[in-house]
C-alpha cells in the first residue's frame, strides 16, 4: 500500500499541505466501459469539494 498519496487538486476537502491526500481511503474508478490503460481514463470518486 502506498505510504503517501499525492494530490494537486487543492479544491478538494482532503487536499493537505505538500500536495498530500488526507482521506482515510481512496476510491478510483474507470470512466470508460473498456479496459483502462491510462490515468486519464480514471476518476477519483474520493474527491469532495471544499
Amino acid at each position: 500500500m502506498a505510504k503517501d498519496v499525492l494530490c494537486e487538486v487543492n479544491s478538494c476537502t482532503y487536499w493537505a499541505q505538500d500536495n498530500k491526500c488526507s482521506a482515510s481511503s481512496i476510491y478510483i474508478v474507470s470512466n470508460r466501459p473498456e479496459d483502462t490503460h491510462k490515468s486519464e481514463e480514471t476518476d477519483c470518486k474520493t474527491f469532495e469539494a471544499k
